[in-house]
């Protein structure tokens, strides 16, 4: 095992996208553009990255469903990688909270020149920790706390509810 690094996997739940709120780019995903996606690639096969790197992987997302309110996301992060304990660490102290998503849109629709889209259906790729999501209400937070660590804290990351 790496000095420094989780036994055993932390758990981490969040949503990774948020229904009919535009994110940073100005695109607004509508309820049933991920429904596609997850019928085709299981959980495990979406990358749970590190700020979008594809050559810094944290681990494996377990569950992805859409609810009304958005892609509902549950994840272990990794074992014995030193950025997925990082990444834990930085979780359980408030300090990381983000969750983006990395996709190809198969339909969109722009209803004004220069707009934002209005993304209908997405295949997703991947879901990244990231320090700044797209969306503000795009948020993670610990389900298990990384081993080797004080005593956990509920992170505080707002008075969003999370299920």
């Amino acid at each position: 095992m790496i000095a420094g690094t989780a036994a055993a996997p932390v758990r981490i739940a969040g949503y990774a996208s948020v229904f009919g709120k535009p994110d940073g780019a100005g695109d607004t995903v509508l309820p049933g553009a991920f429904r596609r996606s997850l019928r085709q690639r299981p959980p495990a096969r979406v990358a749970l990255l590190w700020q979008h790197d594809p050559a810094r992987p944290l681990g494996r997302w377990t569950r992805l469903i859409e609810t009304q309110h958005g892609l509902w996301a549950e994840g272990d992060l990794a074992p014995g990688v030193v950025a997925a304990f990082e990444a834990a660490c930085l979780i359980r102290a408030g300090a990381l909270s983000g969750l983006s998503i990395g996709f190809k849109a198969r339909t969109a629709r722009r209803p004004h020149r220069g707009s934002g889209r209005i993304l209908q259906d997405i295949d997703l790729w991947e879901i990244s920790l990231v320090t700044f999501p797209q969306v503000d209400e795009a948020r993670v937070r610990l389900l298990t706390p990384p081993s080797n660590t004080p005593t956990p804290r509920t992170p505080n990351i707002g008075s969003r509810e999370y299920l």
